[in-house]
């Protein structure tokens, strides 16, 4: 049950709490724009024991609330489960980002109670040539969709989000998505042209905020 990386605490990844951020190796997409080309890759070879990183909040727990399990693609890692189950004996919480690409993992961490949130990337609008795009390979769409589904019908806390990237999302997209997930939280990333899986994405010129901001407000004004 090895760890590729860490951050001890941070305050972005799970809104309204602290949390130390694990990440997992590997991921099953290839997303050409992805801003964590080492890990997607599973190039970083590090392994660090979840007992070890534990170990350090021994008698800290009141430091941080919970763990954010990110990666690459969490769900492939065989060893998730057993990873959760070490980090909720110890008293946290956990807090798990996805592509969602494996329906049935998510489905049996919700139903064993193992996840406290899920955060959920949505790559562009569902269909098969946006989606394959965006994600860089040939992508199951309805595994995607069926994640969609048993996350819409579940109490759990959860919200999805889009990486806005010129050339891949567009203000329809954000709609598309908006209104298929209505009634949930729902975040537009800005693209970061840095340490791009496909070094072509470096050099595109992410959307301005004004850009953003406006998209947002079509967004809210049309669906929520």
């Amino acid at each position: 049950m090895f760890i590729a990386d860490y951050l001890e605490t941070s305050l972005l990844d799970w809104e309204g709490k602290i949390a130390c951020l694990l990440f997992l190796s590997g991921c099953n997409f290839r997303c050409p724009w992805c801003q964590n080309k080492e890990l997607a890759l599973g190039i970083i070879k590090n392994s660090i024991p979840i007992q070890e990183i534990l170990a350090k909040f021994e008698n800290k727990k009141n430091w941080i609330d919970g763990f954010v399990i990110t990666g690459g693609e969490p769900t492939i890692n065989r060893d998730l489960g057993k990873i959760i189950s070490e980090i909720k004996n110890n008293g946290f919480l956990v807090k798990l980002d996805t592509n969602g690409s494996n329906p049935t993992v998510i489905k049996e961490l919700i139903d064993n109670k193992l996840v406290d949130s899920v955060a959920m990337d949505i790559k562009s609008s569902l269909t098969e040539e946006k989606y394959n795009n965006a994600c860089g390979i040939n992508v199951d769409l309805t595994a995607i969709k069926k994640t969609v589904e048993i996350l819409l019908s579940s109490s759990i806390d959860c919200f999805f989000r889009t990486t806005v990237v010129p050339g891949i999302v567009d203000e329809d997209d954000i709609l598309k998505i908006a209104e298929m997930v209505k009634g949930k939280k729902y975040r537009m990333q800005k693209f970061v042209p840095h340490n791009t899986l496909d070094e072509n994405y470096i050099h595109i010129k992410p959307y301005s905020e004004q850009d953003m901001k406006k998209m947002e407000e079509i967004c809210y004004a049309k669906v929520f």
